[in-house]
């Protein structure tokens, strides 16, 4: 057989092969996408993150692998993500803690919250509530306005996280109040001592201080929230309740390292928005404290540079001290 041909015939079934090999060389997903969760194991942002990787993993076909990193309000993890190689297979569920708070609460930010990730959708608004004492005669958010303007400098209020740091501060801020700041590592220790009459009142996410107030032993007066919450229907939100002007509404979304191709950015959100719109999956988030919205990659990038603004606006006019 003449070289020539076996040449020619060599090339055209290398021809043949190199366009599959291609394809399955650059096809997405092509191995478990790790997903980044800036807090530890048990919480409900740990509950949440293990939900949306489950379905996430039938949805995509490749596994999604929860991977917890918590520390210093979620720096920790967000710069993992950062340095990651943007193709898509790292991912991160990114707070208002890390989004908001962390770079909003530095003198130096750690990050720019819009310009160093990708945005791919958010998962919702998280419940955060107005609870009160009820060794305090208020069952309305006016009432408890009221009780704290007749007794300057009595009403303590306690706070286990950022969202409720900065959340707090404006509504004293806007409401003009004499109250004193009690800081508790985490919502659990705050509500005993809601329970006990030590704090007057707190802003906290619903678990677990819902099933105290569900059984009598606190009141809600309001919701942090844009329409009210499936989890306390008849409680007002903040604005039906006579403050409209609380901004800080705290918040879930779903994010990669920036520079992630605009193809994979479509696929990642269509695939999160099809198990977002799932009944069973925003049944089982909405337990834990998040009312689902889902929104486009474009919607959350905006979403996100408003509530850093937002944030950035009431630390600095409510005078909360930067690191």
């Amino acid at each position: 057989m003449p070289m020539n041909w076996i040449i020619k015939a060599l090339a055209v079934s290398m021809a043949a092969i190199m366009p599959h090999a291609s394809a399955q060389q650059g096809a997405y997903p092509n191995r478990p996408i790790r997903f980044l969760v800036p807090f530890p194991p048990g919480g409900s942002a740990d509950g949440i993150a293990r939900i949306i990787a489950q379905h996430m993993t039938q949805v995509m076909g490749q596994q999604w692998l929860v991977d917890n990193r918590p520390g210093a309000d979620g720096v920790l993890a967000a710069n993992i993500v950062i340095k990651a190689a943007p193709d898509g297979h790292t991912t991160f569920l990114g707070t208002n803690t890390p989004m908001s708070a962390a770079p909003a609460l530095r003198k130096v930010p750690p990050y720019d919250p819009v310009k160093d990730f990708s945005a791919l959708g958010m998962v919702g608004h998280v419940t955060f509530i107005v609870f009160v004492s009820p060794t305090v005669p208020a069952r309305t958010l006016s009432e408890l306005i009221d009780y704290a303007r007749a007794n300057p400098g009595k009403v303590n209020y306690g706070t286990g996280n950022a969202g409720s740091i900065v959340a707090t501060a404006q509504f004293k801020s806007l409401a003009k109040l004499d109250i004193t700041h009690s800081p508790y590592k985490g919502d659990a220790p705050a509500t005993t001592d809601l329970m006990g009459g030590r704090l007057q009142f707190a802003i906290m996410a619903p678990i677990p201080a819902l099933a105290q107030a569900q059984a009598g032993r606190l009141r809600m007066v309001a919701v942090l929230l844009p329409k009210r919450s499936s989890l306390a229907p008849d409680v007002p939100t903040i604005a039906e309740a006579g403050m409209p002007g609380v901004s800080i509404s705290p918040w879930q979304g779903v994010f990669g390292p920036a520079g992630i191709s605009r193809d994979i950015v479509a696929r990642l959100s269509r695939d999160l928005n099809t198990v977002l719109s799932r009944p069973d999956v925003r049944d089982q988030i909405g337990k834990q404290g998040v009312e689902v919205q889902t929104s486009t990659a474009a919607e959350l990038t905006n979403h996100t540079r408003d509530q850093y603004l937002a944030w950035a606006k009431v630390i600095r006019e409510t005078g909360i001290p930067q690191e």
